[in-house]
């Protein structure tokens, strides 16, 4: 699934911009200010980032000067959006090194005729439907080869989950995991009708077995979205992201494996949901000295949806929202939740 970057400071174009390419099939960003686009790269890396040209503050050139002196980020395709007016400062920009530009205004089929061009010229429709992705944050999917993968059974969708969690398992240690109200004969023979239920979902190579434990196989090389928001999570606790950076790695955050009830499903939920209190709280002081009030309130807020009980929290919101003048400050004083009235 090919990833894109959509910069610019008219919401309206980011939206229809945003929801051409998902219906598309690419993942996508975006973002309405070209400073905080730098920030969310240091997260989240695309195949194709396009920008409009006059933005304020930061143009869209200025932006991709940033981006071509960036050691790690110049080598990214880029692509400009320009009105009739701006064909001048599109010259300029193929000069400093865009790869391409699309006039506004612009039909669905120009967009996205000119995104798969771009993306074939660049080699990167072939490496992104061949990178299998892993998702369990908020959904349960795995894309193999361009497409999403249809799972024979439930059950086999989450046995391989099970293998990304655990890397290497014993067929009884994966019976025990997802079937621990059977007695071992028959969790054993589960485990083994799942298994053949994985492989033909997959391949029959899709998992190897040596002295009785089991793997994926290496060359699946899975991207997972869980181990990449604890990567992440790990340099939020170091003090090396920034308040954007924050914003986008809390986003990321879903309920694991939504209709799985198997007790190790539960522990990696509980894991998950820790680190996502812990960044939350990072992102709340990290807002309060930005003088963000309100973002450090809506960090402590999601905070409180997931814990009602953290007393740091409510003192959190209810000082952030009174520093903004929000009535809703003697609310959460009295700890009240309010919680289907959004702060915005």
């Amino acid at each position: 699934m090919p990833r894109i970057l959509v910069v610019d400071d008219d919401a309206a174009i980011l939206k229809l911009v945003s929801v051409i390419l998902s219906r598309a099939g690419h993942e996508v960003r975006t973002s309405t200010h070209p400073v905080e686009a730098l920030d969310l790269l240091k997260v989240f890396t695309p195949d194709l980032v396009i920008s409009d040209v006059v933005m304020p503050y930061m143009t869209g050139l200025e932006f991709l000067e940033k981006i071509r002196a960036n050691d790690q980020l110049a080598g990214l395709p880029f692509m400009l959006l320009s009105s009739h007016a701006e064909r001048g400062d599109v010259r300029r920009g193929m000069n400093l090194g865009a790869d391409d530009y699309l006039p506004k205004p612009f039909t669905p089929q120009d967009l996205t005729g000119a995104i798969d061009a771009r993306l074939r010229r660049a080699g990167l429709s072939q490496q992104n439907e061949n990178q299998m992705q892993a998702k369990g944050l908020g959904t349960a999917q795995v894309i193999w080869k361009g497409s999403t993968v249809t799972w024979v059974s439930r059950k086999a969708l989450e046995l391989f989950f099970y293998l990304l969690e655990h890397k290497e398992v014993t067929s009884w240690e994966a019976a025990e995991a997802l079937w621990p109200e059977k007695d071992e004969a028959r969790a054993s023979s589960l485990f083994h009708t799942t298994l053949h239920r994985l492989r033909r979902s997959l391949s029959n190579e899709s998992v190897v077995s040596t002295n009785r434990r089991y793997a994926l196989a290496s060359d699946l090389n899975p991207e997972y979205d869980v181990q990449r928001f604890e990567l992440l999570a790990a340099q939020a606790e170091q003090g090396s992201l920034g308040l954007e950076e924050l914003r986008e790695l809390v986003a990321q955050y879903g309920h694991y494996l939504p209709g799985t009830d198997s007790p190790w499903a539960d522990d990696v939920r509980a894991r998950l949901e820790q680190k996502q209190l812990t960044l939350l709280g990072i992102a709340a002081r990290a807002a309060t000295a930005a003088g963000r009030d309100r973002d450090a309130a809506q960090f402590h807020q999601r905070a409180l949806a997931i814990d009602p009980m953290s007393e740091h929290d409510w003192q959190g919101l209810a000082k952030a929202l009174d520093t903004i003048g929000d009535p809703r400050a003697r609310l959460a004083a009295q700890r009240e939740a309010w919680w289907a009235v959004d702060l915005d």
